[in-house]
């Protein structure tokens, strides 16, 4: 039966049959998803999964039991009727304020009315696959309204609802999942929804506990909630404080650590790139990606800022997934893969669901895992050299996959690819990507030599000293003084700015320098660094996709190994100021309509707000490490 709460009957399973059958009737929509801006939500996850919550108090997203598993609340990219819990006041708050709680993943929302204030808490509970939501009186008396639609298979699925016996709950079942929620006040069926109201008295809180299991186990137990609020706080405060990050950005870099681990997969290690699917980047448009995924290209950056943060366990946990991931044929290797290691990633178009605010396609899996990305390769190599520099592994751990995938490199580093931005209008020999290669190459070098390993280095360093010459030669402008996208092209690309972070050249080099200038004045838009112009952009300004975030970080790290700190802070502050009230960030930001734009929040940007500040507050952070061949001073990169 659809979501009502008397025990099952034949006429009611039979009407739930009728509608299941039909995803379509069920999820179709009336018009543009009416989601919260990006920047209005905020995210609870427990390392499995993760949510995010409205400023109103609605869960519009939630994945369960994996971030990657169909969402049961897709309100987000569709509409109230493809799944939501919303808690709030009736009354129209007079103002709303979030916080999360110190050093923890609890958020906690305020508020405030004309007759009182209440206090929203919400929070999952690591290993218990449950979400806890507390609803806490603090002044007044507020009538407050709770509203659930469970739709399971991305909001097309109604479940069977049933009442528990003890009257105070329900349990909802539809196809592989059920889930069971415990409530403290008494719930009724309204609509294909679970309704009720309460009032918030100072002082007094009323419990809601919604835990996930295979339908085919036996029904699940809640955990208390205080209990397992408290046991959260615990957790994430214990987890928080082993930062070693004391520099002068600790608080953002803190939340951006704590952000980076509910994005992580604790089971395997494996780090998703963000939480959602097919948030766009650009407003009403078709760019709309799922990145519910683990990329190659985020394995250095992240190895790094862990490290540098103090996070060993995390750091090594994160290698090992990423040996474990591409073992196999170097011919085979993808840009991205499954949080288990997975590499079944098709994509396919979702019908029901409008898009998020009406941009659509939404899109399941991703077609970029099958593009030739050769810059993924050097990403790789050089994240299994950093491993061995410190301490992470064993030289040998992956040095025969090192060499085979150089060996495999070798033979088709001339090829035409996708690139960093996985464009999907065709190959080119883009400069970047050949970068990386030369990185990959490298790398190998090096670690041959550093840790005595057997390869043939002479042919090696020949090859390295080939990719050089011919990235010099054929992707940089004499006339634009800088090196551009493409070999033989004029346009301009942020990835360049990684050229130094990566050792290419040095920072101080003529050419590195000529590059940053030409990147600030081409691609710069109110002080924020688009990836590259796109066919929308318009008059200097972001008529089409916003500004990539991390594009912007990569030129702070620029001027900080050029000795411009000065300009490094202020650009620094300038991208602290553009994090939501709670201190999240999404993939891009719109400076025209000043909004965050793309999937959110975005580990990219995140990792690359981490290795700023690292770099900006050390001497040898990782812009350092990476550029100067992986030597550090461990002790100093962690304590500031």
């Amino acid at each position: 039966m659809a979501e009502g709460h008397d025990r099952p009957s034949r006429s009611h399973r039979h009407g739930s049959a009728a509608n299941s059958s039909h995803p379509e009737r069920v999820a179709s929509v009336t018009g543009p998803s009416q989601a919260a801006a990006i920047e209005d939500y905020a995210l609870i996850g427990d390392c499995h999964t993760a949510a995010l919550v409205s400023k109103e108090g609605s869960i519009d997203w939630l994945c369960w039991p994996r971030f990657d598993s169909p969402a049961c609340f897709a309100a987000l990219l569709g509409s109230p009727e493809n799944g939501r819990w919303r808690i709030s006041p009736v009354e129209t708050p007079t103002r709303i304020t979030r916080r999360y709680w110190p050093g923890t993943m609890i958020l906690e929302t305020l508020f405030e009315t004309a007759s009182g204030s209440v206090a929203l808490i919400d929070s999952m509970a690591v290993e218990k696959h449950s979400v806890v939501r507390i609803a806490e009186g603090r002044t007044g008396s507020v009538e407050m309204r709770f509203d659930l639609s469970l739709r399971f298979e991305y909001g097309s699925a109604v479940p069977w609802v049933t009442r528990l016996n003890h009257g105070s709950g329900i349990r909802a079942i539809a196809g592989p999942d059920q889930v069971v929620l415990h409530s403290d006040i008494k719930l009724h069926g309204r609509a294909m929804s679970t309704v009720a109201s309460f009032t918030a008295e100072p002082g007094q809180r009323t419990r809601f506990v919604l835990t996930h299991e295979a339908s085919h186990l036996p029904q699940p137990v809640p955990p208390d909630a205080e209990q397992a609020l408290d046991d959260t706080d615990v957790l994430w405060s214990g987890w928080s404080g082993r930062c070693t990050y004391r520099g002068s950005y600790r608080t953002e870099v803190q939340r951006s650590l704590l952000t980076l681990k509910a994005l992580s997969y604790y089971p395997t290690g494996g780090i998703v790139a963000a939480p959602t699917t097919s948030l766009p980047e650009q407003p009403g448009g078709s760019r709309n990606w799922d990145y519910r995924f683990c990329w190659l290209r985020d394995a250095t950056f992240t190895l790094l800022a862990l490290m540098h943060a103090g996070y060993r366990e995390e750091a090594q946990a994160w290698g090992t997934w990423l040996r474990r991931s591409v073992a196999g044929a170097p011919a085979q290797l993808q840009t991205l893969y499954g949080i288990g290691g997975e590499r079944w990633v098709q994509e396919w178009v979702v019908p029901w669901l409008s898009g998020y605010q009406g941009a659509s396609p939404v899109r399941i899996g991703n077609a970029a895992s099958s593009q030739l990305q050769l810059d993924v390769y050097g990403e790789l190599i050089d994240a299994m050299y950093q491993e061995s520099v410190l301490g992470l592994a064993r030289p040998t751990a992956s040095w025969d996959l090192q060499v085979s995938l150089v060996n495999h490199l070798e033979k088709i580093w001339e090829l035409p690819d996708e690139s960093i931005w996985e464009v999907r209008g065709g190959a080119q020999n883009f400069t970047f990507s050949k970068v990386m290669v030369w990185v990959a190459v490298d790398r190998v070098i090096r670690g041959a030599e550093q840790f005595n390993l057997p390869g043939p280095l002479d042919r090696w360093i020949a090859l390295r000293t080939r990719i050089h010459e011919t990235v010099c030669r054929e992707g940089f402008s004499v006339e634009r003084n800088s090196f551009v996208q493409w070999f033989g092209g004029d346009t301009l690309d942020a990835s360049l700015l990684l050229l130094p972070l990566v050792g290419f050249l040095p920072p101080e080099d003529p050419m590195i320098r000529g590059t940053v200038e030409a990147i600030g004045r081409d691609l710069m838009v109110d002080g924020l660094i688009r990836r590259y112009h796109t066919a929308e952009t318009q008059d200097g300004l972001t008529g089409g996709e916003g500004v990539f975030l991390a594009c912007s970080f990569w030129y702070v790290d620029n001027l900080v190994l050029q000795e411009r700190h000065q300009e490094a802070r202020a650009m620094f502050e300038r991208l602290l100021a553009l994090s939501n009230d709670v201190g999240l960030l999404a993939e891009e930001y719109d400076p025209v309509g000043q909004r965050q734009l793309g999937n959110f929040p975005q580990a990219f940007s995140h990792l690359a707000l981490i290795n700023s500040a690292l770099n900006l507050d050390t001497h040898a952070g990782p812009a350092a490490q990476r550029s100067q061949g992986g030597e550090s001073d461990d002790e100093e990169a962690g304590e500031s």
